[in-house]
């Protein structure tokens, strides 16, 4: 990453953080988990207020550790149903972080204290352990929970204006929620939009943007092409359909008629670049509509980092798009 102008933190942050990831891999296809366990440190829930929003769990399925966090601001009532809720499903190339990581905790508590939502994130299972469509049908799964005992969990916010949302991995997997989301029948859950925040996306080409930032120190193609070897069923190219989701073995029908509106999240310096902008063109030409935030200067999931302006910048374009789409409802 050596066009962009990273603070020296952050460069040993990510230098550290690709020394225990490499650490981790094995030759085999398996990772160790252990070690990437002891690295990623866990928050507990709490209903006393840490930074203006309390949080809950609720278990979906014990079996397959599938459960979630409710982040709720305390400025508002928990019955208040002037509230969106965004159901939010975290990155990691499939294969690492949890909804009670401290990275992803602190996101998402900023999400729900700044945006003024109920935050949903959900734990879903991880790669190469659980392979497509684990991840998938956990997504799914713990929305279809929700509906179906919202009244129960009181979760608070109001039903009707639903947002999926997710960065990285996570933006691949709101996207495939959303298109199972729109065939279904909810009960009590309106999905209005989807929130990609530099979705992983990628296929058997390559691109521009993967050439041109193929050594970059957050996220290298080295370790993307690893993420594709984890993720898919064993024997699968970078052509399946959850990774190129516009390729040429996806659905010529693939979108139903309620995918929601999106509001897009690229990178200039993201290798990731070109498959999103790929992505944004598929929805275009299936007739459905796109929000495109395009920042020049930012890398992959760069609105992660205080140090960086994308940190406020991508906080202000979710509240648009977000107030606009909740007052069209």
């Amino acid at each position: 990453m050596s066009s962009v102008k990273l603070p020296w933190t952050l460069r040993i942050v990510f230098a550290i953080f690709g020394f225990i990831l490499k650490a981790a891999r094995r030759s085999n296809g398996t990772i160790y988990r252990p070690l990437l366990n002891f690295f990623d440190p866990k928050t507990a829930p709490s209903q006393s207020p840490r930074q203006g929003v309390v949080t809950s769990d609720a278990v979906v399925d014990s079996s397959r550790c599938l459960w979630f966090r409710v982040f709720t601001p305390t400025c508002a009532n928990p019955k208040d149903t002037n509230m969106p809720i965004v159901f939010y499903f975290h990155g990691g190339g499939f294969a690492l972080f949890s909804a009670g990581s401290f990275v992803y905790d602190k996101w998402c508590r900023r999400l729900a204290r700044e945006l003024r939502a109920v935050v949903v994130s959900v734990n879903y299972r991880l790669a190469p352990e659980h392979r497509f469509p684990c991840q998938y049908e956990d997504g799914f799964d713990a929305v279809k929970f929700v509906d179906s005992n919202f009244d129960e969990l009181s979760v608070g916010g109001n039903p009707k204006w639903c947002f999926l949302a997710g960065d990285s991995a996570g933006g691949n997997l709101a996207h495939h929620v959303a298109v199972k989301a729109g065939d279904y029948l909810f009960g009590r859950l309106k999905f209005i939009g989807l929130i990609a925040l530099n979705p992983f996306f990628g296929g058997e080409e390559r691109t521009e943007s993967e050439m041109t930032n193929a050594n970059n120190l957050h996220l290298s193609l080295d370790l993307t092409d690893w993420y594709w070897k984890m993720f898919p069923p064993n024997g699968s190219d970078r052509d399946h359909p959850a990774v190129n989701v516009f390729g040429p073995r996806s659905s010529v029908d693939i979108l139903p008629a309620r995918f929601p509106t999106t509001l897009l999240f690229i990178g200039g310096f993201d290798l990731l670049r070109d498959w999103q902008r790929k992505y944004c063109e598929g929805l275009k030409k299936a007739g459905k509509e796109v929000h495109l935030v395009e920042d020049p200067n930012a890398f992959h999931v760069s609105f992660m980092f205080k140090e960086l302006p994308e940190y406020n910048s991508s906080i202000k374009e979710i509240q648009d798009f977000m107030q606009k789409l909740v007052k069209k409802d």
